[in-house]
């Protein structure tokens, strides 16, 4: 009796603290990671630093200097040199750690090993990246972060900036419309195609940016955000009655930039552009972003007269997206699939979108249309993607780098409120007037009287 007595006062807590660090760790893996494998991976990673570098390959031959001064001082044996290790930083999802490389190492090197350092120190992956020449970071995931996505509080956001998704190394995804003017997003029916849209949407909507919707499902994607939005075509007649205007539009502001730089020749070169940024704050037009939802639509024809139609409207998206940076004017265009097959312009539409995002597609040819011209490699990442992980896509661009994303949850109505609250910024277009969505005004809520009336009797 007593021995199960002294059992069971041992044995159960050890049981409770097990159970309760297995449920945090599945549960809330943020806190398990703060409290419980951080400090045992910052332990596994200071007491086995240089043997691992070792085992991995990254360590270099000591100097003819450094041999003699340690055969001089004393006699223990001369190993091979490491990377110096900075500073362990740790954060909610892991660490951070800098590396000088030892002569003759290259980033390369440290990349090429991040699976073995994974293992060897115990964390969910490790990325790298160049800081400056001679030293990287090692970035150390504790933990699956796109499992259940958490935005960062540093985010990145700014004007034109709009941290959209979570990147699989714990990093905001940052839509910046500066640096990547035109976009193509690719995904199946229920892949999250719709959320990754809807944060884009509520991003620009506080901004000083006019909003421009083409939505060929009679605006069921895009008209719950019309509050917003400058202009909206739901079919393919308006789409070809709103794009003749937004080409017109750019061509009048390269007519704005064109007499910006025929000004006096005394003029300071700061003050000659290129574009719309390099204008007096007075005198830039807002920017316009062009959101095309399911552009396959615009491609689909029945008659000749469809197929003229589709001809004028795919030069203009062609010219829009050729053009269309210097004169503020951005594309999202999104779709189940898009390849040569929709019809005369798709692949040369496609070659001018820089930035590409892949949801989960039904068929390796849709990921190849997104990814297999910029980075092949990232194809078969996209075709692992579950559908059980809705909003899990592969974001790449034409640089040939790439990474995984998941967009977090949004509600269709919590996106249309943001959109109601910033009606007011919705830019003064006068070539878009017309196209503006009529929005019905929500009815004031009567305040039921304190005191309920009774009728008077004789």
């Amino acid at each position: 009796m007593t021995d199960l007595m002294t059992l069971l006062e041992v044995g159960g807590p050890l049981a409770a603290l097990g159970g309760g660090t297995a449920y945090t760790r599945a549960k809330y893996p943020a806190l398990y990671w703060s409290a419980v494998g951080g400090p045992i991976s910052t332990a596994r990673l200071l007491s086995s630093y240089t043997s691992v570098m070792e085992a991995c390959g990254l360590t270099v031959a000591p100097s003819r200097l450094r041999v003699l001064a340690v055969k001089a001082t004393t006699r223990r044996e001369v190993r091979p040199v490491p990377p110096r290790r900075g500073i362990i930083r740790p954060t909610s999802t892991g660490l951070r750690i800098r590396l000088r490389l030892a002569p003759g190492q290259e980033p390369a090197d440290v990349a090429a090993s991040a699976e073995r350092l994974r293992h060897a120190w115990g964390v969910h992956a490790v990325y790298v990246t160049t800081v400056k020449p001679g030293v990287v970071e090692l970035r150390l995931v504790g933990y699956d972060v796109l499992r259940r996505v958490r935005m960062p509080r540093k985010t990145g956001s700014g004007f034109l900036k709009v941290p959209v998704a979570l990147r699989e190394d714990a990093m905001p995804f940052v839509r910046d419309y500066r640096t990547v003017p035109h976009q193509l997003t690719l995904g199946a029916t229920l892949s999250g195609k719709s959320m990754y849209l809807r944060h884009l949407i509520t991003g620009l909507a506080p901004q000083p940016v006019a909003l421009v919707g083409i939505d060929c499902k009679r605006g069921v994607e895009l008209a719950p955000f019309a509050s917003r939005l400058s202009a909206l075509a739901t079919d393919p007649d308006e789409a070809a009655e709103l794009l003749p205007v937004l080409v017109k539009e750019m061509e009048d502001r390269y007519d704005l930039i064109k007499a910006r730089q025929g000004i006096a020749p005394d003029t300071p070169d700061g003050e000659i552009t290129s574009d719309i940024w390099g204008l007096p704050e007075s005198e830039r037009p807002v920017p316009v972003a062009l959101f095309v939802d399911e552009v396959a639509e615009l491609f689909l024809t029945a008659t000749r007269t469809d197929e003229e139609r589709r001809d004028e409207m795919v030069t203009q998206l062609i010219r829009l997206a050729q053009l269309g940076r210097a004169a503020g004017i951005y594309l999202e265009v999104c779709g189940q699939r898009f390849g040569a097959e929709l019809g005369k312009g798709a692949t040369m539409l496609r070659a001018q979108l820089t930035g590409r995002v892949c949801h989960r597609v039904n068929d390796e040819a849709s990921a190849k249309m997104a990814l297999g011209d910029i980075a092949p490699e990232a194809v078969s990442a996209a075709c692992a993607i579950a559908p059980e992980l809705p909003g899990l896509a592969v974001a790449g661009d034409t640089s040939g780098g790439w990474s995984r994303i998941r967009t977090p949850y949004l509600s269709l109505g919590d996106a249309a409120e943001i959109c109601r609250e910033s009606a007011h910024l919705v830019p003064d277009l006068a070539a878009l007037k017309r196209f503006r969505p009529d929005v019905s005004v929500r009815p004031a809520e009567t305040p039921a009287p304190a005191v309920l009336p009774h009728p008077v009797t004789d």
